[in-house]
């Protein structure tokens, strides 16, 4: 039952977030946006969607694991901090890469002292969901892959922080 709601509440989150993105991407464009990144991004949204996919998959076949709390309950500290992430970024936070010519990178809040707070979030949020319900497979494929796909997003936000 933990299980259930506890992907039922991610899958929801994730679709939330999404609707920000999406509100965002569009004031965004007014603003004179460009995108970056559109090679990558395909591969991105499929890793994010194959890893829920995964999360459910390794449940069902290995069966109800347990739950282990207090990850549980640092995942959702992870969320609180995502939470203030994207206040702080406004409606410049988005799943995709968009820079506004003439602006600057936010550097207030919490990227005052961190760089790439969301990806450090991602990655816990990728190794610490599966862990939460003993995935170990899961949490191991995709924490690999998750290494390969910020390598690439993150060298490209960076070129584009830079311009």
């Amino acid at each position: 039952m933990v299980f259930v709601l506890f992907i039922s509440f991610l899958i929801a989150q994730r679709l939330f977030e999404l609707l920000i993105s999406s509100r965002n991407e569009k004031w965004l464009l007014a603003q004179g946006a460009v995108e970056y990144g559109k090679e990558h991004y395909p591969f991105m949204v499929s890793m994010h969607t194959l890893f829920i996919i995964s999360v459910i998959g390794e449940y069902i076949w290995r069966g109800d694991t347990g739950v282990n709390y207090i990850l549980l309950v640092l995942f959702f500290i992870l969320i609180g901090i995502k939470a203030i992430v994207i206040s702080t970024l406004g409606y410049y936070w988005n799943t995709k890469i968009y820079k506004v010519p003439g602006t600057r990178p936010v550097a207030t809040g919490i990227y005052k002292y961190v760089k790439h707070p969301n990806y450090i979030i991602v990655i816990c949020e990728i190794a610490i969901i599966p862990l939460t319900f003993h995935l170990y497979y899961t949490a191991l494929v995709f924490t690999l892959l998750n290494a390969a796909m910020l390598t690439v997003r993150i060298n490209k936000e960076n070129q584009v922080l830079a311009m």
